[in-house]
């Protein structure tokens, strides 16, 4: 049996994506996303976690987020976990745990008079899987 990779999150952003061109022009994109869960206590005093996401945008979707995203933004993405592991320089071994997402959508509510900004997402076959 096959496992399954896929993630879902409703959050806002930390900051502006922030976008980069890679070797052959394409387009990669990402930014932090705050997700908050909020909860009660025994004593019944409301308490919230918030949970930090790093969020990799590719190719067409890459330059959607960085014309229509800002720090704040609420979305909700979908896409895939994937962990690298890289030796920093001082020869320490470092992971980091990223979405590669492959859909977005923006939940902000838009003045009535502002253009209609689409739904942002990249098929499957468009995300690169080994970068």
């Amino acid at each position: 049996m096959r496992g399954v990779n896929r993630v879902f999150l409703i959050g806002n952003l930390g900051k502006k994506p922030e976008i980069q061109y890679l070797e052959g022009n394409i387009p990669v994109a990402t930014f932090p996303l705050a997700t908050t869960e909020s909860f009660k206590d025994k004593t019944g005093k409301l308490n919230s976690q918030t949970e930090w996401h790093t969020v990799v945008l590719w190719r067409g979707l890459a330059e959607l987020a960085a014309k229509y995203l800002n720090k704040g933004s609420l979305i909700n993405i979908e896409g895939r976990l994937r962990t690298r592991t890289w030796e920093d320089k001082d020869n320490i071994r470092r992971q980091s745990t990223e979405i590669i997402a492959t859909n977005l959508v923006m939940l902000d509510k838009r003045p009535n008079d502002e253009s209609e900004v689409p739904e942002l997402n990249t098929p499957p076959s468009d995300t690169p899987s080994d970068k």
